[in-house]
């Protein structure tokens, strides 16, 4: 039986030696069963733990929060690049999901690991009008908070997150809200996350990830969330010049840094990559 003593510990889209997303990885000849998986990531505490197992030439990979399973994580995926590079050398490694094949890139440089995912599909969708304003009363935003050039779209890739883009730095830093309200509202809604952000520039963003479905109050790094919304910038026809670039976690005093390739093509993956840390 797999316990978390054997589940490596990974900070992915760090800055340099800090920052990041703490992630579990475990890899294993087998995943275990579905309730042990979610004992683990439970016990290991952090918002995600990826399990992956080889399987038919690729390796089988399931995500669980400390209280759900979730069928994509972003952040999760780059750290398992890092602790499969480490366990099978660079390369580019197929990953079947629960509801798609994805691939990760791992590189190790010395004691430095750089990775890259490829999201599933992306899509987006306006958001119907009473939804938004729940949105926006659980966060404590109106309607001239948001910057007006950036609809309220549903945004996916590999899940569904929110996106909410804000007139000003302050507001973004001011993000506040309650833990269980956010868990039911966003359950109710089919969202995984919100993803908060404000436009430093046309290609560099800062953002904030609340995480109540998954029982985490915000993530410092959201790689799926980050997918997403490069696609959704794509959609609504953003001048982002092929690329942007993400800064998540400084109000959490956990800076990371995540960099989205976004080709033209409507629903097409979208490229994530960041650097990984041992923990």
């Amino acid at each position: 039986m797999a316990t978390s003593t054997q589940v490596q510990r990974i900070a992915a889209f760090s800055d340099g030696d800090s920052g990041g997303n703490p992630a579990g990885v475990l890899i294993s000849e087998r995943l275990p069963d579905a309730a042990e998986m979610q004992r683990i990531a439970a016990d290991i505490g952090f918002s995600e733990t990826a399990f992956a197992a080889p399987q038919d030439g690729d390796w089988r990979v399931r995500y669980f929060s400390p209280e759900s399973e979730v069928p994509f994580c972003g952040h999760a995926t780059i750290a398992l690049g890092a602790a499969l590079a480490m366990q099978e050398g660079d390369g580019i490694f197929p990953l079947a999901l629960n509801n798609a094949r994805i691939t990760v890139e791992g590189h190790r440089d010395g004691d430095r690991f750089s990775a890259a995912l490829q999201s599933p599909p992306t899509r987006t969708s306006v958001m119907p009008a009473p939804l938004v304003d729940a949105i926006l009363d659980l966060f404590g935003y109106t309607v001239d908070d948001l910057d007006p050039r950036f609809p309220v779209f549903r945004i996916h890739a590999g899940a569904d997150h929110l996106a909410l883009v804000l007139k000003s730095r302050e507001k973004l830093a001011a993000m506040h809200y309650d833990l269980a309200a956010g868990r039911a509202l966003m359950n109710l809604a089919g969202l995984v996350t919100v993803v908060i952000a404000w436009p430093e520039t046309d290609q560099r963003f800062h953002t904030r990830n609340p995480f109540a479905s998954g029982g985490v109050y915000e993530d410092p790094a959201t790689g799926a969330g980050t997918a997403a919304f490069a696609a959704y910038l794509r959609d609504i026809g953003w001048p982002h010049g092929g690329a942007i670039d993400v800064v998540q976690g400084e109000d959490m005093g956990s800076r990371s840094l995540l960099h989205a390739e976004i080709p033209a093509e409507p629903g097409s993956s979208i490229r994530v990559s960041g650097s990984a840390r041992l923990m």
